[in-house]
């Protein structure tokens, strides 16, 4: 078999000499042929030669902008863009159609009543969008019903939700890009001088104010810190409904200081930050930043924000600083207990087990030897919050965990918080102590 080859080989050998020899063109002409063939192939190869059919088929994706000295091309521009503008503001709900639109609703709405809140069904919902006529029928999808689809018995949705969505959407549809994501900064900015509470800002805190109240958006709202928002997302929230009700010129000091785009609340924010500079450098260092609230977070705690979280020369700016806020003001809410949960899995394994646990209690036993008090046993600590989380794995807790539980408010406290690890310790004399009209502090025991 083997001389067979080789016998095969000799063969094609000596026919390639042989014709290597009967090659009577000169070298010029050798020479000629090689950079033929090397056009010939590199072109195609780059993509000059003969293309593929298919790529006649590939729509234009891109159109010059035309130049400053085109005028016809740019007073064409300007008339095309006048009339796409004009044929979307005829697609937007006028009074008329939003009063028929609300007697259609409220026309189908499904008892019980839940309060004084009327409700309306799926099937109702989708028998209200073949009425209301082709100018609502974006409102009516079974997505738009999830989104405002919330914890009814009966899988109804509230018909005033509903429409004040639809409101809200036709409002951005007006003062917002068409896009599918918004400019943000820009539609605030836009809007402050329309909101009778915000009238006593000074111009110069208006950029401040802008990017504390763009911030909680962007905080709940893009979760993969895409640096995007999607219009649908805004409009199913209810932080739109906060901004707006600054409209109200008797907006109650209370309504007020629970509005986290209130003047005094984005005032308070802002003012917290100034007095924990204390360099007056516009950055926090984590010292600055240690006396946080009532200054009790754990330094093993700030280590692991200023590891994670983006700083400049180990130093917190203040848009970093305000998810640090967001974050430690709504504990109980999914996104703020994804943010502290990222900083107590310190090897990133999706899960905080026994060690991770103690790794943090440490320092709040080692805070409460600073302050005369008897540490707590880390294993009476550890049973009591797999007790509260009840955890899928008995010996892992995941971020989903926290969140089923209702209680991940109360265990990332305990965990980076001597002040709040002191008022589980206390809850039930400080429930006594509220009933009797008094009240406690870490800092006066």
């Amino acid at each position: 078999m083997t001389s067979d080859k080789t016998a095969h080989w000799k063969d094609i050998l000596k026919r390639r000499l042989a014709s290597t020899h009967s090659d009577n063109r000169t070298e010029d002409e050798k020479k000629a042929e090689e950079t033929e063939l090397f056009t010939k192939y590199y072109s195609e190869w780059k993509g000059g030669g003969n293309q593929d059919n298919t790529f006649k088929h590939i729509p234009r994706f891109y159109y010059r902008l035309p130049a400053e000295d085109e005028v016809l091309l740019q007073k064409l521009r300007e008339e095309s863009r006048a009339v796409f503008l004009q044929r979307k503001s005829r697609e937007l709900l006028d009074n008329e159609e939003l009063q028929n639109l609300w007697f259609l609703l409220d026309k189908h709405q499904v008892p019980p009543t839940t309060g004084d809140e009327a409700m309306i069904s799926y099937d109702s919902f989708l028998k209200v969008g073949e009425k209301a006529g082709t100018k609502c029928k974006l409102f009516f999808t079974a997505r738009v019903y999830a989104k405002l689809l919330h914890n009814d018995p009966y899988g109804r949705i509230s018909i005033m939700q509903f429409f004040n969505y639809v409101m809200r959407k036709v409002q951005m549809q007006v003062g917002m890009p068409l896009s599918v994501h918004v400019d943000l900064e820009n539609y605030i900015l836009e809007l402050i001088p329309t909101l009778p509470q915000l009238d006593g800002l000074e111009k110069s805190f208006y950029s401040f104010y802008v990017c504390t109240a763009v911030r909680k958006f962007f905080f709940f709202l893009d979760p993969l810190r895409t640096g995007k928002i999607k219009i649908q997302d805004i409009l199913a929230c209810s932080f739109l409904d906060d901004l707006l009700e600054l409209r109200d010129e008797e907006l109650s000091k209370e309504s007020q200081e629970s509005n986290w785009f209130s003047a005094p609340s984005a005032l308070r924010v802002y003012g917290q930050y100034l007095n924990l500079d204390k360099d007056h450098n516009g950055m926090l260092s984590k010292e600055e930043l240690s006396r946080y609230g009532t200054g009790t977070l754990t330094s093993v705690f700030l280590d692991r924000v200023y590891q994670e979280c983006l700083t400049y020369d180990g130093e917190m700016d203040y848009k970093t600083y305000l998810d640090f806020v967001l974050a430690l003001e709504n504990r109980k809410e999914p996104a703020a207990l994804q943010y502290i949960f990222k900083l107590l899995d310190m090897d990133n394994k999706g899960y905080l087990n026994v060690f991770a646990l103690n790794y943090f209690f440490r320092a709040i036993q080692e805070q409460m030897k600073i302050h005369g008090q008897e540490p707590v046993s880390f294993q009476d600590v550890k049973d009591e919050i797999f007790d509260m989380v009840k955890p899928k794995d008995p010996y892992k807790i995941t971020l989903q965990d926290l969140v089923n539980s209702g209680q991940g408010d109360t265990v990332t406290s305990i965990l980076i918080d001597l002040n709040g690890f002191w008022t589980y310790e206390n809850r039930e004399v400080l429930v006594t102590n509220e009933n009797d009209g008094t009240t406690a502090d870490l800092e006066d025991t």
